[in-house]
């Protein structure tokens, strides 16, 4: 399976549909939060609400890409790059969060997505990248530590234990 990280454009409309469309009808949480922010029929202000400059604050520079299963021209999940942490992110949130949809997952496609993650981490100059996920999610923290993720501590945030691991872009 050959992946590659795309940005959002008017030739993948179709791609975040089908994603999108197949998430929303599981009722599943969609992450990463920056691929749910926006209702995704209104294309135009859905490709433009996706990234943000950051406001100092709450929110700061992000990216936002769609791993592209090339051979089968879909999209198989997403990946969202804060470009720095403020006080929350660097607890619970992190640089990366992904997402992989429902129907690809448990074929090593987030091993696959990280890695290509941390290669834009590293463009952005981001050497050590921080991801989180709940210790319940083991599959998350499998494709972190495939990555080179070492975990740094646990924290409970809102009643759920959060796994911190580090890694290097």
């Amino acid at each position: 399976m050959k992946l590659k990280l795309v940005k959002l454009s008017a030739a993948y409309k179709k791609q975040l549909f089908d994603l999108l469309d197949e998430w929303y009808a599981t009722g599943e949480k969609i992450v990463p939060y920056a691929i749910r922010k926006a209702d995704y029929h209104d294309f135009d202000r859905y490709v433009s609400a996706i990234e943000g400059p950051g406001d100092g604050g709450e929110t700061v520079p992000d990216s936002t890409f769609f791993c592209l299963d090339v051979e089968r021209n879909i999209f198989v999940g997403a990946v969202n790059i804060r470009h720095s942490l403020n006080a929350g992110l660097l607890l619970y949130g992190g640089h990366i969060g992904d997402g992989v949809r429902p129907s690809e997952r448990r074929k090593g496609i987030a091993t696959q997505m990280i890695a290509l993650a941390l290669k834009e981490c590293r463009k952005l100059g981001i050497r050590r990248v921080l991801m989180v996920c709940d210790k319940e999610n083991i599959g998350s923290a499998k494709s972190i530590l495939n990555n080179g993720g070492v975990l740094e501590n646990e924290v409970i945030v809102n009643g759920v234990t959060q796994q911190r691991y580090w890694l290097e872009s």
